[in-house]
């Protein structure tokens, strides 16, 4: 595997440099070939992939985001040290695991006046289920700056199953997302690192609920019914799904819970299950 972190803070440099009318095809050029391997997701104008997506704004001046790719310096190399760490920990612990053959990861600074970015999500999110790409998105913050590392190695844990497990948008299982969440922090926690606010406790009283809703939908399918049960009812009404009681975050705690019930009972590690079908995970579970 070669990782290639792509030298996007010079890039968004050039990008706000550029007088207003040209900064969206600076950002569509530097979007081109992330798209071209994900064609089912980034569907229409790049640009408004980027901004729906909490992306900066390339349709307005903002004297914040200079100063802001100041404060992320550093973090691409951390990122790929962290991210060269965890290939180590996953090939010794599967020799011969499947994985693209280049890694190419894209940090993109956020929008600070997107609120599900800056409230919900805690200035930071990431998306690395097509093998081959990291897509990161941080508007930097004590918070952020410190999460957004971690985060790269959560999504680089979808990117190493995805490469080894189907995901096929219209037949997957909530079943498989909510696992693969599970895991992806399990292998976080496994190597060290904290995953992020995703991972932490639901309001007062409202895991068990949460479980129980989510357990007895894990066989439903289709990616475009997902939302709700793995961001919460928040994130479900931002992106056109259907809410259904559930508070944000929720997919991933319950996520978790599975994964450690499945790890308790086999005595495996996060790394080792990483290419494992969920359905066995899920019956390695109990459930």
């Amino acid at each position: 595997m070669r990782l290639n972190v792509i030298d996007t803070l010079t890039r968004m440099r050039e990008i706000f440099a550029t007088p207003l009318p040209g900064r969206a095809d600076g950002l569509r050029e530097l979007l081109r070939p992330m798209a071209a391997a994900m064609p089912w997701l980034t569907t229409g104008d790049l640009a408004d992939f980027h901004h729906r997506g909490s992306g900066f704004r390339t349709d307005r001046d903002d004297d914040r985001y200079l100063p802001a790719l100041d404060r992320l310096d550093g973090v691409p190399a951390r990122i790929e040290a962290a991210l060269r760490r965890a290939w180590d920990h996953q090939a010794a612990a599967v020799p011969g695991i499947r994985v693209a053959d280049i890694v190419n990861v894209l940090l993109v600074l956020g929008d600070p006046d997107d609120a599900y970015l800056t409230e919900t999500s805690h200035g930071y999110f990431g998306m690395g289920g097509i093998p081959g790409w990291i897509h990161l998105t941080v508007w930097p913050t004590e918070e952020s700056v410190a999460g957004i590392v971690d985060c790269a190695v959560h999504e680089f844990h979808h990117n190493v199953r995805y490469a080894n497990v189907t995901w096929d948008p219209p037949t997957v299982q909530l079943g498989e997302q909510i696992v693969s969440e599970g895991l992806a922090d399990a292998f976080v926690a496994e190597l060290g690192g904290t995953p992020g606010y995703w991972a932490g406790p639901l309001p007062e009283g409202e895991f068990e609920g949460a479980y129980t809703t989510i357990v007895k939908n894990l066989s439903l399918t289709g990616m475009h019914n997902f939302s709700a049960y793995v961001h919460g009812d928040a994130a479900a009404a931002r992106f056109g799904g259907t809410p259904v009681g559930l508070p944000a975050m929720a997919g991933y705690p319950v996520g978790r819970r599975i994964v450690e019930a499945h790890l308790a009972a086999t005595g495996l590690t996060a790394a080792q299950s990483t290419a494992l079908p969920s359905a066995q995970i899920i019956a390695n579970a109990g459930l």
